[in-house]
């Protein structure tokens, strides 16, 4: 999941810090402003949009078509969690803060959208405040309100029975009312959520239970996108979302696709990152990702929307092609492709049962069946290299990478199950190599006696409904899930918080698969979002990281790279760790 976004910069994390001890950053942001940054590249070869903007052209016109395989969880930005919707949902919904188009660095530099500045924040660290840009309207004319911005935050955070899919950092850092908030579905006081107030239509202030030095981060979350609360009527808004951007929507149907067309009341002179280039975009669903590669090829689609890679056998033919190759870029994005095993289902609730499996994994196995290395190299920590903090570990070391089934096996004594078990491992069921993973895995797991049945189930739902559904899990013995993860952000915190955090764990829409809920985590998790050193920080997210591997709960496999393919049609290709190495969705226009 999620998500979802992934990014590596540590100088802004130092800023944030510094903001946290009382400085207040008052940048209005420094994108260009023909809405992109300073990287754009005439050159072509392969990696060339890892390195700058590819074919940049301000030319207007054409229809921007993107396909999926599969489905999204949702377009509405406040029930979403996947990086490809966060990245997406840009186009029609603009969030307080965000990250400037651009690759590499330029990617990752997080700048104003809806706010004027980033936030100003108390000399205690306890109150965050951002002042809309003056102008802004919805696609309807009328003008937006940060009123919005509160309901929004409202509606993705406080009513998990309608809006389940995306995080609830808002609901645990906002501080406690008097009597507890039902969300806007429920509470009907005219005041809503107390502990965040618009004192004016253009100023909305956050008043948190601790001092957090992330918060301009977590407000680039499209769930601070402004949502008109007499427009919105629950799960029935993706039908009919009210847009803030550039683009707006023609039509939606549900599992199939939609179609985006400029927003006439965007006024570019309050957006200095958007360019509204197209005259149509095309989002096209549940399409076999051979079928995408090839349309990416001939030019017929401009985006593979998901942005996990080319098919394996696309990836094939592409590397025996000079020609081909030369249009790919291949790029880390702060993931991590891992197994969760859940700790509350028998017999992995037992420590020892869990190192079994950690011990069993021939990871040189699984790396190959997601496509080899050029597809990732083999992980030992649940936090990637290229996030702030991360150390280099082995706590289940095995010779070569290839699994030890001896030793896996004297970890099934003892755990008191020495003849193995039956369990279940879930896929889904549209992600080739996640499916051809967990089969290795299942071979692997065979040898040393546990047997595995893979049940898949659609990306779509797989957290709604599925691996993200503690009850339907527990019930269903379902004991290891497969699963991708990037950081929200591009700290310890935005990475590790939704996974490992006990408290963040969901009745649905959950990200936690492993159900751990480790004190010793939970603490270490609170003294960094509260410390206003980031080398302490640092430290702390490190530490974490070895607590949870010692848990065992997560078996990392690889550190994940895309492998993507450039179409000649489309136009300002960057790929971007700001959204896990996809390419910035913001500003992709054609020439055809």
């Amino acid at each position: 999941m999620r998500r979802s976004r992934t990014l590596a910069l540590a100088a802004a994390v130092a800023t944030a810090a510094l903001v946290v001890s009382g400085c207040s950053s008052s940048g209005k942001g420094s994108a260009s402003p023909s809405g992109g940054s300073s990287g754009g590249s005439a050159a072509t070869g392969a990696d060339a949009a890892t390195k700058g903007i590819v074919n940049v052209s301000d030319h207007k016109g054409g229809t921007v078509t993107y396909e999926m395989k599969g489905t999204p969880d949702s377009l509405d930005p406040g029930n979403t969690y996947y990086s490809y919707i966060y990245n997406f949902s840009r186009l029609y919904a603009r969030p307080l803060t965000t990250f400037q188009p651009g690759a590499g660095k330029d990617g990752n530099k997080l700048v104003p959208d809806l706010a004027s500045g980033m936030g100003q924040v108390s000399a205690d660290g306890l109150t965050w405040t951002y002042h809309l840009r003056a102008g802004l309207k919805y696609d309807d004319g009328t003008a937006i309100s940060s009123k919005d911005v509160k309901y929004a935050v409202e509606r993705s955070n406080f009513a998990p029975k309608v809006n389940s899919n995306g995080p609830t950092y808002f609901n645990e850092l906002l501080v406690d009312n008097a009597t507890p908030y039902a969300g806007p579905y429920d509470d009907k006081s005219p005041d809503g959520l107390k502990s965040i107030e618009t004192p004016d239509d253009t100023t909305v202030v956050f008043h948190l239970k601790h001092p957090f030095a992330d918060f301009d981060y977590l407000v680039s979350a499209p769930q601070t996108a402004p949502v008109p609360q007499p427009k919105d009527d629950g799960a029935g808004y993706v039908k009919h979302i009210v847009s803030s951007g550039s683009y707006k929507f023609q039509s939606y149907e549900d599992g199939k696709g939609a179609t985006l067309v400029p927003n006439t009341s965007w006024d570019a002179s309050t957006d200095p990152l958007r360019k509204q280039l197209a005259d149509k975009i095309v989002l096209k669903m549940n399409i076999d990702q051979a079928t995408i590669d090839q349309d990416l090829i001939a030019g017929n689609a401009q985006v593979d929307l998901v942005g996990g890679g080319v098919d394996p056998q696309t990836q094939a033919k592409i590397l025996t092609d000079p020609k081909l190759k030369a249009k790919t870029d291949n790029a880390y994005g702060g993931r991590l492709v891992y197994m969760a095993i859940n700790s509350h289902q028998a017999p992995f609730d037992n420590v020892d049962c869990r190192k079994a499996v950690q011990l069993a994994i021939d990871k040189v196995a699984v790396q190959t069946a997601e496509g080899g290395p050029i597809r990732g190299q083999i992980a030992s920590t649940v936090l990637p290299p290229d996030i702030p903090g991360q150390v280099a570990f082995d706590t289940y070391a095995t010779p070569g990478q290839k699994g030890d089934a001896a030793k896996a096996k004297d970890a099934l004594k003892a755990c008191g199950h020495a003849d193995g078990f039956k369990t279940v491992l879930t896929a889904r069921t549209e992600r080739k190599a996640e499916v051809a993973a967990a089969t290795a895995i299942q071979s692997q797991l065979k040898a040393i006696g546990i047997d595995a049945e893979i049940q898949q189930f659609p990306q779509g739902k797989y957290f709604s409904d599925y691996a993200g559904v503690p009850n339907f899990i527990n019930s269903k013995g379902v004991g290891l899930m497969m699963m991708q993860w990037g950081a929200d952000w591009p700290t310890g915190y935005g990475f590790l918080q939704q996974i490992v955090d006990g408290r963040a764990i969901k009745d649905s829409g959950n990200s936690n698969l492993s159900q751990l809920n480790d004190p010793a985590v939970n603490k270490l998790i609170d003294d960094a979002a509260t410390n206003t050193d980031q080398g302490a920080r640092e430290k702390d997210y490190a530490q974490i990281d070895k607590l949870v591997m010692d848990d065992a709960v997560i078996v990392p496999l690889t550190d994940f790279k895309v492998f993507l393919y450039r179409s000649d049609s489309a136009t300002n290709l960057a790929s971007t760790p700001a959204f896990s190495g996809e390419y910035d969705y913001l500003n992709i226009g054609t020439n055809k």
